[in-house]
């Protein structure tokens, strides 16, 4: 089964949708990718990731551009923004989802508030995308 997981950055929400797809189950072909990508992951994406047990330092933001051609069983936007501005795939796509959350790298506050606003977004990922996994 072959998923691409759609955000603007592909620096927060869709690298932790991808690091736990892949926890689930390491037979899954999951990709991320974004419609404006970041430089980097976002390193608090990365620390709590860590504290779940799941790498994702070894990811990197990449263009959805990259994946046109390629067919996926499901294409899933986890932003409004990436929704927006899906692009069209010419590959054969069976299924389209949106799963929606806050992007956490908007937080503002103390160190501990925007930590703690990473680890509510990780955890809404987390219980989303394994209601989606259990569901296939």
């Amino acid at each position: 089964m072959r998923i691409l997981i759609l955000c603007t950055g592909n620096s927060c929400r869709s690298q932790m949708a991808e690091g736990f797809l892949k926890s689930f189950n390491p037979n899954l072909k999951v990709h991320s990718a974004g419609t404006g990508p970041s430089d980097k992951i976002h390193p608090k994406a990365v620390q709590v990731m860590a504290e779940e047990g799941i790498d994702i330092r070894k990811g990197y933001p990449k263009n959805v551009d990259r994946f046109l051609d390629t067919p996926f069983d499901y294409v899933i936007t986890v932003c409004d923004n990436a929704k927006e501005t899906c692009p069209f795939f010419t590959g054969k796509v069976a299924h389209r989802l949106h799963i929606g959350f806050d992007d956490p790298a908007d937080a503002v506050g103390t160190e501990e508030e925007i930590l703690a606003n990473f680890r509510r977004v990780r955890n809404e990922i987390k219980r989303d995308f394994k209601k989606f996994y259990q569901a296939l």
